[in-house]
């Protein structure tokens, strides 16, 4: 048999006091409300002694609030997307907001299931890495009035709120470094698809091989196959194709990570004589041999931007006005990878 699920009228009429005392006391607002401390006492004693738990659906119900948010990213396991999920829930805490983490895979499909899998379950508000083809399903959200905001990348035809980063100067400053330090056949290993971002990052590359009147090297991964052997096969087949390759940009740090296995086993001389270069930081480049020079994204601001307009939105009754456009700028982390070319020679 079931236990009775205890209400805030059961609580209130066992302590003899409103169902509005007790709902400031259980919200934390009994000292804001100068409700006494003995009132206050009795009903936290009083609740912990039933182990009560609010009923959540009827909380929303009421409040039309469920106090719930989505972060739909890539891969939630990747370092950069998980770094900026505690971010966020570390926000939302303190906002008494709650977090649900999902992947989609760079899947509309899978996309498209999860924004109505939450979308009928009433969450307040939705963070998205948007997929390529889920333009439709983030116009349906802001039909709605839900509030949403884009990351990370966004469509160009729709008026939406985001917060990217720069991509395209990131990589031509990246490149630039790289030239600067004496390196001169430069290869992109990058995403083959059609999203703002990437198309930012490898811009910044060709626009700084071009300014200095050099070959490009481009390789273009299809996104299904990052994690596979194709994917590492790709990488070595293209160092093999291209043997006089001084230096490699990778648009992401998934691809170093496979790039750098492929150096390691295949060109380990190689490791250490090429000019190397990541898009996203990672602890573990920093303790690589030789640690991995890094274009770094500025992780607390993307998460505070997020949820900044993310708040905006849900403390206002039809969401901000306007829609917001943050542009961010990111950080070149020099490391032994990218050391000056001679100065490496000299030392092998």
């Amino acid at each position: 048999m079931n236990k009775k699920r205890h209400s805030l009228k059961d609580i209130a009429r066992e302590l003899n006091v409103s169902v509005t005392t007790v709902s400031f006391v259980l919200n934390g607002k009994g000292k804001e409300k100068k409700i006494s401390d003995e009132v206050i006492k009795k009903i936290q004693d009083y609740t912990r002694k039933i182990n009560y738990r609010p009923n959540l659906v009827a909380q929303s119900l009421r409040t039309g609030k469920t106090k719930i948010l989505v972060f739909m990213v890539e891969d939630i396991s990747n370092y950069f997307f998980s770094k900026i999920a505690r971010i966020i829930e570390d926000i939302a805490y303190k906002e008494d907001y709650k977090v649900l983490f999902c992947s989609n895979e760079n899947n509309d499909d899978r996309s498209r299931e999860l924004i109505n899998l939450f979308y009928e379950r009433q969450v307040d508000g939705f963070i998205i890495i948007p997929s390529p083809g889920i333009k439709d399903s983030i116009q349906m959200l802001i039909n709605n009035n839900i509030p949403v905001v884009l990351f990370d990348r966004y469509f160009d035809d729709l008026d939406t709120n985001y917060v990217v980063i720069d991509n395209e100067n990131s990589t031509h400053h990246g490149t630039q470094h790289l030239l600067s330090r004496g390196y001169r056949n430069i290869g992109f290993i990058t995403i083959d698809v059609d999203q703002i971002q990437m198309k930012g990052r490898l811009n910044g590359y060709l626009n700084a091989i071009t300014e200095n009147k050099l070959k490009s090297y481009v390789l273009k991964i299809p996104y299904s196959e990052t994690g596979s052997k194709n994917g590492k096969k790709q990488i070595q087949q293209f160092l093999h194709k291209n043997p006089d390759l001084d230096a490699v940009f990778f648009s992401t740090n998934y691809l170093t990570q496979i790039g750098l296995e492929v150096l390691r086993e295949d060109h380990p001389r190689k490791l250490q004589e090429m000019g190397i270069i990541t898009f996203d930081d990672n602890d573990l480049f920093k303790i690589y041999s030789p640690s991995i020079s890094a274009v770094a994204q500025p992780l607390k601001k993307i998460g505070k931007e997020l949820m900044k307009i993310m708040m905006e939105m849900l403390q206002t009754d039809k969401g901000i006005k306007s829609t917001r456009h943050v542009v961010l700028d990111t950080k070149l982390i020099p490391r032994d990878s990218s050391l000056p070319k001679e100065e490496k020679l000299m030392h092998l």
